[in-house]
Protein backbone atom coordinates (compact mmCIF):
# COMPACT_ATOMS: atom_id res chain seq x y z
CA UNK A 1 0.00 0.00 0.00
CA UNK A 2 1.51 3.40 -1.02
CA UNK A 3 2.55 5.62 1.85
CA UNK A 4 1.70 8.76 0.73
CA UNK A 5 -2.21 8.80 1.14
CA UNK A 6 -2.13 12.65 3.38
CA UNK A 7 0.84 14.70 2.19
CA UNK A 8 3.17 16.10 5.53
CA UNK A 9 3.60 19.44 3.62
CA UNK A 10 1.85 22.28 4.80
CA UNK A 11 -0.80 23.50 2.20
CA UNK A 12 -2.53 26.94 1.85
CA UNK A 13 -6.04 25.85 3.35
CA UNK A 14 -3.60 24.29 6.62
CA UNK A 15 -4.64 28.00 7.82
CA UNK A 16 -8.25 27.35 7.02
CA UNK A 17 -8.25 23.78 8.77
CA UNK A 18 -7.64 24.96 12.66
CA UNK A 19 -10.37 27.65 12.94
CA UNK A 20 -12.81 24.83 10.93
CA UNK A 21 -11.62 22.43 13.75
CA UNK A 22 -12.64 24.45 16.39
CA UNK A 23 -15.49 24.93 15.36
CA UNK A 24 -16.49 22.12 14.68
CA UNK A 25 -14.98 20.96 18.48
CA UNK A 26 -17.52 23.27 19.38
CA UNK A 27 -20.73 21.61 17.60
CA UNK A 28 -20.66 23.84 14.87
CA UNK A 29 -22.29 21.18 11.79
CA UNK A 30 -21.56 23.64 9.00
CA UNK A 31 -17.66 23.97 9.96
CA UNK A 32 -17.83 20.26 10.27
CA UNK A 33 -19.25 19.72 6.47
CA UNK A 34 -17.01 23.18 5.59
CA UNK A 35 -13.66 20.72 6.62
CA UNK A 36 -14.94 17.96 4.96
CA UNK A 37 -15.24 19.98 1.54
CA UNK A 38 -11.52 21.13 2.12
CA UNK A 39 -9.66 18.24 2.65
CA UNK A 40 -11.84 16.00 0.53
CA UNK A 41 -8.99 15.22 -1.72
CA UNK A 42 -6.98 14.09 0.87
CA UNK A 43 -10.12 11.62 1.91
CA UNK A 44 -10.20 10.52 -1.80
CA UNK A 45 -6.37 9.56 -1.22
CA UNK A 46 -6.96 7.76 1.80
CA UNK A 47 -9.86 5.40 0.33
CA UNK A 48 -8.47 4.75 -2.44
CA UNK A 49 -5.28 3.95 -0.73
CA UNK A 50 -7.50 1.41 0.92
CA UNK A 51 -8.99 0.02 -1.97
CA UNK A 52 -6.39 0.73 -4.73
CA UNK A 53 -5.66 -2.81 -5.18
CA UNK A 54 -9.15 -4.27 -5.45
CA UNK A 55 -9.48 -7.29 -7.07
CA UNK A 56 -13.14 -8.11 -6.75
CA UNK A 57 -14.93 -4.91 -7.92
CA UNK A 58 -18.59 -6.43 -7.76
CA UNK A 59 -18.18 -6.75 -4.09
CA UNK A 60 -16.08 -3.96 -2.84
CA UNK A 61 -16.88 -0.01 -2.38
CA UNK A 62 -14.82 2.16 -4.98
CA UNK A 63 -13.14 5.29 -3.84
CA UNK A 64 -15.99 7.29 -4.46
CA UNK A 65 -18.44 5.58 -2.30
CA UNK A 66 -16.67 5.15 0.56
CA UNK A 67 -15.79 8.70 1.09
CA UNK A 68 -19.26 9.55 0.59
CA UNK A 69 -20.63 7.17 2.58
CA UNK A 70 -18.06 8.59 5.49
CA UNK A 71 -19.18 11.43 5.33
CA UNK A 72 -22.97 11.00 5.94
CA UNK A 73 -21.78 9.46 9.33
CA UNK A 74 -19.26 12.77 9.68
CA UNK A 75 -22.63 14.76 9.53
CA UNK A 76 -24.30 12.76 12.04
CA UNK A 77 -21.96 13.85 14.53
CA UNK A 78 -22.75 16.32 16.90
CA UNK A 79 -19.61 16.77 17.40
CA UNK A 80 -15.74 16.69 16.16
CA UNK A 81 -13.48 16.06 18.81
CA UNK A 82 -10.11 16.10 16.82
CA UNK A 83 -7.60 18.66 17.76
CA UNK A 84 -5.41 18.59 13.56
CA UNK A 85 -5.17 18.15 10.65
CA UNK A 86 -3.44 14.85 11.38
CA UNK A 87 -6.29 13.90 14.12
CA UNK A 88 -8.71 14.65 11.00
CA UNK A 89 -7.25 11.76 9.13
CA UNK A 90 -6.62 9.46 11.87
CA UNK A 91 -10.27 9.85 12.50
CA UNK A 92 -11.44 9.46 9.22
CA UNK A 93 -9.58 6.07 8.52
CA UNK A 94 -11.42 4.96 11.57
CA UNK A 95 -14.62 5.99 9.95
CA UNK A 96 -13.36 4.19 6.49
CA UNK A 97 -12.60 0.92 8.17
CA UNK A 98 -16.42 1.10 9.99
CA UNK A 99 -18.13 1.68 6.63
CA UNK A 100 -15.98 -1.38 4.96
CA UNK A 101 -16.64 -3.68 7.99
CA UNK A 102 -19.85 -2.92 8.10
CA UNK A 103 -19.95 -3.38 4.29
CA UNK A 104 -18.45 -6.65 3.98
CA UNK A 105 -21.14 -7.92 7.14
CA UNK A 106 -24.04 -6.60 4.85
CA UNK A 107 -22.65 -8.50 1.77
CA UNK A 108 -21.70 -11.40 3.48
CA UNK A 109 -25.44 -11.59 5.23
CA UNK A 110 -26.93 -11.32 1.63
CA UNK A 111 -24.65 -14.73 0.56
CA UNK A 112 -24.31 -16.87 3.62
CA UNK A 113 -22.69 -19.64 3.08
CA UNK A 114 -19.89 -18.79 1.21
CA UNK A 115 -16.60 -20.24 1.95
CA UNK A 116 -14.17 -18.24 4.33
CA UNK A 117 -11.16 -16.66 2.37
CA UNK A 118 -7.44 -17.53 3.31
CA UNK A 119 -5.56 -14.35 4.91
CA UNK A 120 -2.17 -13.96 3.34
CA UNK A 121 0.14 -11.82 5.08
CA UNK A 122 3.91 -12.18 5.63
CA UNK A 123 6.60 -11.35 8.41
CA UNK A 124 9.64 -11.20 5.53
CA UNK A 125 11.77 -8.30 5.74
CA UNK A 126 9.70 -5.25 3.92
CA UNK A 127 6.39 -6.79 4.21
CA UNK A 128 3.35 -5.01 5.68
CA UNK A 129 0.01 -5.82 6.99
CA UNK A 130 -1.11 -3.16 4.68
CA UNK A 131 -0.15 -4.58 1.66
CA UNK A 132 -2.62 -7.36 1.59
CA UNK A 133 -5.58 -5.43 0.18
CA UNK A 134 -8.50 -7.85 1.62
CA UNK A 135 -10.42 -8.79 -1.80
CA UNK A 136 -13.41 -11.15 0.27
CA UNK A 137 -15.90 -10.44 2.79
CA UNK A 138 -14.71 -13.15 5.28
CA UNK A 139 -11.25 -11.76 4.91
CA UNK A 140 -12.62 -8.52 6.04
CA UNK A 141 -14.42 -9.53 9.11
CA UNK A 142 -11.34 -11.38 10.44
CA UNK A 143 -8.83 -8.92 10.27
CA UNK A 144 -11.40 -6.42 12.02
CA UNK A 145 -11.67 -9.19 14.80
CA UNK A 146 -8.10 -9.65 15.13
CA UNK A 147 -7.72 -5.60 15.52
CA UNK A 148 -10.52 -5.52 18.00
CA UNK A 149 -8.50 -7.96 20.00
CA UNK A 150 -5.44 -6.18 19.33
CA UNK A 151 -7.20 -2.95 20.73
CA UNK A 152 -8.20 -4.70 23.72
CA UNK A 153 -4.54 -5.85 24.81
CA UNK A 154 -2.05 -2.70 23.29
CA UNK A 155 -4.93 -0.16 22.21
CA UNK A 156 -1.93 2.37 20.44
CA UNK A 157 -0.58 -0.86 18.77
CA UNK A 158 -4.46 -1.35 16.96
CA UNK A 159 -4.82 2.30 16.18
CA UNK A 160 -1.55 2.34 14.90
CA UNK A 161 -2.67 -0.78 12.72
CA UNK A 162 -5.84 0.84 12.09
CA UNK A 163 -4.03 4.18 9.99
CA UNK A 164 -1.91 2.20 8.09
CA UNK A 165 -3.86 -0.55 6.94
CA UNK A 166 -7.07 1.56 6.76
CA UNK A 167 -5.88 5.14 6.25
CA UNK A 168 -2.65 4.31 4.31
CA UNK A 169 -1.01 7.17 6.50
CA UNK A 170 2.96 6.34 6.97
CA UNK A 171 4.83 5.96 9.86
CA UNK A 172 5.83 9.38 10.31
CA UNK A 173 2.37 11.03 9.43
CA UNK A 174 1.29 8.10 12.13
CA UNK A 175 3.65 9.64 14.49
CA UNK A 176 2.37 13.14 14.00
CA UNK A 177 -0.96 12.26 14.15
CA UNK A 178 -0.88 10.70 17.62
CA UNK A 179 2.18 13.05 19.00
CA UNK A 180 4.60 10.10 19.04
CA UNK A 181 8.64 9.53 17.96
CA UNK A 182 8.75 7.86 14.52
CA UNK A 183 10.98 5.43 16.41
CA UNK A 184 8.21 4.41 18.47
CA UNK A 185 5.72 4.18 15.68
CA UNK A 186 7.68 2.21 13.73
CA UNK A 187 8.45 -0.84 17.17
CA UNK A 188 4.42 -0.49 17.56
CA UNK A 189 3.68 -1.29 14.15
CA UNK A 190 6.49 -4.49 13.89
CA UNK A 191 5.15 -5.44 17.28
CA UNK A 192 1.15 -4.86 16.17
CA UNK A 193 1.94 -6.65 12.48
CA UNK A 194 3.73 -9.83 14.38
CA UNK A 195 0.63 -10.20 16.89
CA UNK A 196 -2.12 -10.04 13.99
CA UNK A 197 0.17 -12.47 11.59
CA UNK A 198 0.49 -14.77 14.70
CA UNK A 199 -3.50 -14.40 15.30
CA UNK A 200 -4.75 -14.76 11.78
CA UNK A 201 -2.88 -18.00 10.98
CA UNK A 202 -3.68 -19.27 14.28
CA UNK A 203 -7.39 -19.18 13.06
Amino acid sequence: MPNAAVSAEPTPDDTRIQPLLQAARAGDGAAAGELFALLYRDLRRLAHARLHSDGNAGQQLNTTMLVHESYERFAHLSRLDVADRGHFMAYASRVMRSVIVDFAREHLAERRGGGAAHVTLTTGLGSALADATPHADPEVLRVHEAIEELGRIEPRLAQVVEMRYYGGLSNSEIAAALDLGLRTVERDWERARLYLYSTLRSD
